[in-house]
């Protein structure tokens, strides 16, 4: 055996030596044992052996609209599993699933909130591993919304699997008259209304409910198999990273790392969203007045607010990178935090394309909101971020950046290396030319998926927690390669969009 082989070898054994031996058989778990432990915690609680907790089972993840009493729109499991992945190219890209998982799943309320949205799902596959992963929601989607992206890919391998719903509903369809109500872009004559923006919504309970879903989820596994988890990882994309940063950073008793995909950065003094959207928001009219003209006027103010270059459609008359944006997220996301924030600016009055951040702050409470939802950067735990550079939502610059540089300015020697466990690691991956959204890939080819990168970095983040392995260095991945241990592309990519 070739030395370097031999090595390998050896280093392989050892890190298997050195995990905490997960059950063999662990107990028989039920939903009677499950429920003992956690029926005062929840409300209207569901528990079920299910023949298999991946999504090839059409009960593992219910049907849209389907909770009684409520409008079309605020609960939709099946849409909000399809957001991570791209259900729009042929085939779908999610993970692929090889095996059945046998166990329990429950589905409830959590009974603490007096406001009886803040919802839970646990799933407890019977070949358990001992450890457990716990998943932010992006937007305001369901407790349901990483089923495609992270329950499978992890119940596979023997997880326990723990999401929620940051507390809140999603929305419903609502009109023009209604204060808090946001149009789904700037032609259309739709208006919603974000549960996220009714009275007691307020955005500390996104981290308020990512820790309760750890605890109520450790204390089931419990119940059911007689210990609580070896490991417990925090998991989550746009918002729902933004869940993963903050319990990183407020929960270290109960977390023992986490992967933060594209999370949304939150600060005081800026960069946030209520900084960058409005530039966005106010010159694509402009923009597309002008040709769409890269060099014109509004072009180069899109882009000096971080936003990456915008992108021809490859369909005939169909809508370049930023007008996809405008049309579906810019405004829209940008109403959504003002009224939540700040409900007494006028909307549609004043205009969302005007909205002055600095200013408001003179004429309103906006501004302490915001630092009591702040990313401090102070992790306690190890933590990965994957970005894209081409994140046309959360601009790579404004906000992944953005927080490695907050993280960096706390840690000890300001180079994402902790001097101790409790403190934790950090590490950045970019994507060269991944976006926001997987599915938009389907119209602008030049970008790259997250999903198996993400994935790899949970991987290799449990290795680094459990068997020590050093995290692979800050890297720009590049197209069609792989996080690696020593990369071609260390630190940022140089250009947000390559090749043709």
């Amino acid at each position: 055996m070739p030395s370097h082989v031999h090595r390998v070898a050896l280093v392989l054994v050892a890190s298997l030596c050195a995990l905490p031996a997960a059950q063999a058989s662990p107990p028989r778990a039920s939903c009677a044992q499950v429920m003992r432990v956690l029926a005062d915690q929840l409300a209207d609680a569901v528990c079920v052996e299910s023949p298999d907790l991946t999504t090839t089972n059409p009960q593992t993840t219910p049907a849209d609209n389907a909770l009684p009493g409520l409008p079309p729109s605020a609960f939709t499991p099946r849409a909000d599993r399809a957001v991570l992945v791209d259900m729009v190219s042929t085939p779908p890209v999610k993970t692929p699933i090889n095996t059945v998982v046998p166990g329990l799943q429950i589905s409830a309320r959590i009974a603490t909130d007096p406001l009886g949205q803040a919802r839970f799902v646990l799933r407890l596959p019977f070949n358990w591993n001992g450890r457990l992963v716990v998943a932010g929601a992006s937007a305001q989607r369901s407790e349901y919304n990483g089923d495609f992206a992270w329950s499978d890919y992890v119940v596979q391998k023997g997880y326990a699997y723990a999401s929620q719903n940051k507390g809140t509903l999603n929305f419903k369809i609502s009109q023009a008259s209604d204060p808090l109500a946001c149009r789904l872009n700037p032609t259309s004559g739709i208006f919603v209304h974000f549960y996220d923006d009714d009275p007691g919504q307020a955005f500390t309970r996104w981290t308020e409910f990512m820790i309760e879903a750890a605890r109520l989820a450790r204390l089931g596994i419990k119940g059911a198999f007689g210990q609580g988890p070896h490991y417990t990882y925090a998991v989550g994309t746009s918002n729902g990273g933004y869940q993963v940063r903050r319990a990183i950073e407020e929960a270290p008793q109960l977390f023992d790392g986490g992967v933060d995909v594209e999370g949304t950065y939150v600060d005081q003094k800026a960069p946030n969203l209520l900084v960058d959207l409005p530039r966005a928001v106010l010159n694509m009219p402009d923009y597309v007045s002008n040709g769409q003209d890269a060099n014109s006027t509004a072009a180069r103010n899109i882009r000096s607010a971080g936003y990456p270059p915008d992108i021809a459609s490859t369909a005939a008359g169909g809508l370049s990178f930023w007008q996809r944006h405008d049309a579906s997220y810019w405004e829209l996301t940008l109403c959504q935090w003002q009224k939540r924030l700040d409900p007494a600016y006028d909307s549609y009055g004043a205009g969302l394309a005007n909205y002055d951040y600095y200013r408001r702050q003179a004429v309103s409470d906006m501004g302490q909101q915001v630092g009591r939802i702040a990313t401090t950067g102070g992790i306690q735990r190890p933590l990965v971020t994957v970005v894209g550079t081409m994140d046309a939502l959360l601009p790579i610059d404004h906000h992944a950046r953005a927080y490695a540089r907050a993280v960096r300015a706390r840690l000890p020697d300001g180079s994402g290396r902790a001097a101790g466990h409790r403190q934790g690691s950090y590490r950045l991956y970019e994507v060269q030319n991944g976006n926001h959204i997987e599915s938009y890939k389907a119209f602008y080819p030049q970008l790259e998926y997250l999903l198996p990168h993400t994935q790899r970095a949970f991987d290799l983040l449990v290795s680094h927690v459990e068997s020590g392995w050093a995290l692979p260095p800050d890297q720009c991945i590049a197209r069609g390669g792989a996080i690696a241990s020593t990369p071609q592309q260390p630190g940022h990519c140089a250009e947000y969009l390559v090749g043709p």
